[in-house]
């Protein structure tokens, strides 16, 4: 899910509504439990189940949301019961065949991967739509009683929203702004370690965007805080949805102005700059934040 691997059209149509004739046999299904995504197969040779082959397999379907398409085939979220899932055939359910006996069409083994490590199992545009599809499945999720009343909330027709009934309150996605910047020191990059990192784990600066303020402003006070430097030359960098749960990620390049680092000790627990043979465990190139510390070493390789 880089910021390069966009879920772009024509291959992808993002839609409210399915087409009136859309029988869903065909369709993919992006189904999900505790947030981990449902595949089929084995290492190596994953897929998606269709919506159809969900049928057939003993996993409780809460809510289904539609995404739109992918080069005309209909794609589905689907958000899936984590406490009753067996994988196994049933003959009852919201999502079963009451036709069923005891042998079940689909002898393919399923498996539940986290999005974090989709890269490099599924294809870039369908790692992208399984971002967006648990997106849309927790705003569903999050969004069946009206905030402002507490009544039951329905969706609109024509767009990606949910309106109250009684008081109109409307309800969009919701998407969290978050910034992130590499910043460098003549040949060093400032890397920073969050308490909350596996163990050994380095990046860059990153948080989210306060309300009233803009990106650039965002990134001046991210850094101030997180680390007590001034920086320079902000310059636009590359954006990437990041589905954990809602943010989007807006990434940036700067230079050190001045000031030495002065870590806060509460959401950064060490930093320092480092040369390029000197970089720790950081994170790859499928996340903004490696695509950012690999622009570095590009440029200083």
């Amino acid at each position: 899910m880089s910021s390069e691997d966009t879920i772009q059209t024509p291959d992808f149509l993002p839609l409210v509504r399915p087409p009136l004739k859309d029988d869903n046999s065909g369709s993919l299904c992006f189904a999900f439990k505790n947030r981990e995504l449902l595949l089929i197969g084995e290492e190596g040779n994953y897929r998606l189940p269709l919506m159809k082959e969900m049928e057939n397999l003993n996993f409780t379907g809460i809510r289904v949301q539609y995404l739109g398409e992918l080069k005309e085939i209909s794609c589905y979220s689907m958000e899936l019961d984590g406490s009753k899932d067996t994988g196994e055939l049933v003959s009852e359910g919201p999502f079963k065949d009451p036709s069923l006996t005891d042998v079940c069409e689909l002898s393919e083994k399923t498996c539940f991967v986290g999005l974090r490590e989709l890269n490099g199992i599924l294809e870039e545009t369908l790692t992208a739509l399984a971002g967006k599809g648990v997106h849309i499945m927790e705003w569903d999720k999050n969004t069946l009683y009206c905030g402002r009343c507490g009544n039951g909330t329905s969706l609109k027709e024509k767009e990606r929203a949910k309106q109250c009934p009684e008081c109109g309150f409307t309800s969009f996605p919701k998407i969290s702004p978050a910034i992130i910047v590499m910043i460098e020191k003549e040949d060093k990059l400032l890397l920073a370690r969050s308490p909350h990192f596996p163990p050994g784990r380095y990046s860059i600066i990153a948080g989210f965007v306060e309300p009233g303020e803009s990106i650039e402003q965002a990134v001046v006070r991210e850094v101030m805080e997180e680390v007590g430097i001034k920086i320079k030359n902000i310059r636009y960098f590359g954006s990437q949805p990041w589905p954990f749960p809602d943010s989007l990620m807006i990434g940036f390049t700067a230079e050190h102005a001045e000031g030495d680092i002065q870590i806060d000790g509460f959401e950064i627990e060490d930093a320092g700059w480092y040369r390029i043979d000197e970089i720790p465990h950081v994170p790859g190139t499928t996340s903004i934040s490696g695509q950012l510390i690999r622009h570095f070493i590009d440029r200083h390789s």
